[in-house]
């Protein structure tokens, strides 16, 4: 671990360029998929902030990795990080402007920040590239629902599960929707 932790830490020079310039592709790819691994073995544990001295390691190499960028997103938004998880998928947007992982990555922290408008503009965008992505359908459907939007929810998690019938996050979600519908019906009866 203090490896790790002086690697991240230290800048190694020869001249004016690091030395990672001098360093063959290749050996960068297999470097960079054994610090993959490592944090992924950290995810495994739950060891969050390890994993992430990996993903920034990873970063360090190679700054333009968005699958590093979104998974440092998401071990950020473990660590209940939320607005330093947003930095790193925007940094991963501002690289490639249609990554679904990110937009809905995005609008998941933006949602467990309780911003469910900006949580439903990055499911926006997403269902614009991809119409039919059952993920963005059934998460913009829990912001709807937050948002005290029951039927237009419950049409959300509907879509979803039309297009992936055995999507468990849906499912739920719909019939909890439906059961809240059903229950704010019957009170006003």
């Amino acid at each position: 671990m203090q490896e790790l932790i002086s690697l991240l830490k230290k800048e190694t020079c020869s001249e004016d360029h690091y030395i990672i310039d001098k360093i063959p592709p290749l050996v960068l790819n297999s470097r960079i998929d054994e610090l993959f691994l490592q944090a992924n073995d950290c995810i495994d544990d739950e060891n969050f902030s390890e994993a992430l001295l990996f993903y920034n390691l990873i970063l360090k190499e190679d700054s333009k990795n968005i699958h590093a960028l979104i998974d440092r997103g998401t071990t950020l938004q473990n660590l209940g990080r939320i607005k330093s998880a947003i930095r790193s998928y925007d940094k991963a947007l501002d690289i490639s402007s249609n990554n679904l992982d990110a937009l809905i990555n995005k609008g998941s922290a933006f949602h467990l920040d309780g911003k469910y408008s900006d949580a439903m503009a990055c499911y926006d965008v997403a269902l614009k590239i991809d119409k039919k992505h059952p993920m963005a359908l059934a998460y913009k459907g829990l912001s709807l629902a937050e948002l005290g939007q029951l039927t237009e929810a419950i049409d959300y998690f509907k879509n979803a599960l039309s297009i992936d019938k055995h999507y468990h996050l849906a499912q739920i979600s719909h019939d909890t929707a439906q059961e809240l519908l059903k229950s704010t019906q019957e009170k006003n009866i």
